[in-house]
């Protein structure tokens, strides 16, 4: 009989859960809006998972929940903070990975791992959704665009402005400010997207900035985003079409050593910088 696990990480905006099989290959995935009730969410991406997989439930051996809604999961058997999983879902990943910038819906993390993919240092801003996907969100609305994109949007300009506030709340003031005086979209947007790089880095320096860099959470998978940080890093980032997944991922991974019968080992990451 083969063995499967999951890894379910269910975060403020969007809930992902990975199946893996017994070799550590990816068999399902799910993705969707966490929306009003993370119970639901969970349990709704589980079951797609597993059918993605072509598996029944009972089949599934080992769950680990990770992310905001964690302890909230219904079927997880255990819980491991976002910080261990992403750390070891991108040294899954990419194995050179020393540094992580992690950009979610409403918070950013800065991670430094070793060689094996534990984690060594952290810090992020959680204190408010500054510089995060909701900052980006807010943006898109007041410029009336889909936020999908606003990534190629920026691209396109040639007088990036600079943006003086990354604050959710006084995003909305500024745009319009740019508007009334005939700037252009897509300079506006790369001044956004200039600015949450800004404030990211900042992060990766307080746990020290060592190539190999991933860049993994949803706004990954905005390529606006990803140009602003390798711009301003002057390094390249590793980006992979699985990066909104890779706590989900590192979630399974730890699933898939106790499934092995070993321990649920991981760093403690109480602290940080």
């Amino acid at each position: 009989m083969r063995t499967y696990v999951a890894g379910a990480d269910v975060g403020s905006t969007t809930a992902k859960v990975v199946i893996l099989d017994g070799e550590g290959d990816i068999a399902g995935t799910s993705l969707g809006p966490t929306g009003a009730s993370i119970v639901e969410a969970a349990q709704r991406r589980f079951q797609e998972a597993v059918k993605a997989a072509g598996i029944d439930e009972h089949e599934v051996e080992f769950v680990v929940g990770t992310g905001y809604g964690r302890f909230k999961i219904p079927f997880g058997h255990t819980q491991v903070t976002e910080i261990s999983c992403h750390a070891r879902g991108a040294h899954h990943l990419f194995p050179g990975t020393r540094t992580i910038v992690d950009i979610g819906g409403q918070d950013t993390k800065a991670i430094s791992v070793n060689e094996l993919g534990d984690v060594a240092d952290f810090c992020m801003n959680d204190k408010c959704a500054a510089g995060t996907g909701r900052f980006l969100e807010s943006a898109a609305l007041t410029l009336g665009l889909p936020l999908e994109e606003i990534g190629p949007v920026s691209l396109r300009a040639a007088r990036p402005l600079r943006i003086t506030n990354v604050c959710t709340v006084f995003v909305e003031s500024e745009i319009m400010s740019h508007m009334m005086k005939g700037e252009t979209v897509e300079d506006i947007l790369r001044g956004v997207h200039n600015a949450i790089a800004g404030r990211s880095i900042s992060l990766l320096r307080r746990v020290g900035i060592n190539p190999e860099i991933s860049f993994t959470g949803g706004v990954s998978r905005n390529v606006g985003m990803v140009r602003a940080l390798e711009d301003q890093l002057g390094l390249r980032v590793n980006v992979s079409p699985l990066s909104q997944f890779i706590g989900a991922i590192g979630a399974a991974l730890f699933a898939l050593e106790r499934a092995r019968g070993g321990k649920l080992v991981a760093a403690p990451v109480e602290g940080g910088t």
